[in-house]
């Protein structure tokens, strides 16, 4: 598998306009349980295009985006540049440069199994308060339960690059719990979906990154069948793409 800090270089653009936001419940769930305030500093660890980094500037939070890939990174500067309080951070997980005990809540979007995880536990412990919060979030595809979504999965598992390593590497519930232990962690679950037309579904497609991209065997086939899939599902123009947000937080210290 190819280093994952590269894995989305030149499909940037397509994770910029498609990928999902995240459920503005989460800002209201972890003030309620875990304490966040406005005046919390947050590291977005993996921050990627900047989306969940978003949501908490919008809280009114100070925002590190520790980002190591640099297309990436200069897609979340340049979507978070009207933002005062965000500050880009060249770095990995495993050695984010952040001074010692200057994190309230480190979060994580989407990009926590692809961390050496061992390292990055105590990277995460170095950099958080006494009382910091860890907060990890996946918006994870829904793959049964409507039509379109099961023909959507077929696709993948037909045409996608390297898609079985790919979900090979999803955490289990196991790994969580290796890496908060000896603490515990409280797990909860949000719905979250987009409404795509044809470009959308398409644009969402190609920025995984084990969509065939233009130029591979597999790609024609593969938008063809996105196409076909589209025509036979969809409702109005759209098509809604289903998500089950999963947030998992605790302390590490």
């Amino acid at each position: 598998m190819s280093n994952p800090t590269e894995r989305f270089s030149n499909r940037v653009e397509n994770y910029v306009k498609y990928r999902p936001g995240y459920p503005a419940e989460i800002i209201a769930y972890l003030a309620a349980q875990a304490a966040l305030t406005p005046s919390a500093v947050v590291a977005d660890i993996g921050s990627g295009t900047g989306i969940l980094s978003e949501l908490f500037l919008q809280n009114g939070n100070q925002v590190y985006g520790v980002e190591p890939n640099p297309e990436m990174r200069a897609a979340a500067e340049k979507f978070l540049g009207g933002y005062a309080k965000f500050h880009s951070i060249a770095a990995p997980a495993e050695a984010t440069t952040l001074p010692d005990d200057s994190i309230d809540l480190i979060i994580v979007g989407q990009a926590f199994h692809w961390f050496d995880q061992k390292t990055a536990k105590v990277e995460f412990q170095r950099i958080l308060k006494t009382i910091g919060v860890v907060v990890l979030v996946w918006n994870s595809r829904v793959k049964s339960g409507t039509a379109f979504m099961e023909a959507y999965e077929d696709l993948l598992q037909q045409y996608a690059l390297g898609y079985k390593d790919v979900v090979e590497t999803n955490i289990a519930d196991t790994d969580i719990m290796d890496f908060f232990h000896p603490n515990t962690y409280t797990s909860v679950g949000f719905d979250n979906a987009q409404d795509f037309d044809f470009e959308g579904l398409r644009g969402r497609a190609l920025s995984s990154s084990y969509a065939p991209l233009e130029g591979h065997p597999n790609y024609e086939p593969f938008t063809e069948g996105l196409q076909k899939t589209f025509e036979q599902h969809q409702i109005d123009g759209t098509v809604r793409f289903a998500y089950k947000t999963r947030l998992y937080w605790g302390r590490l210290k």
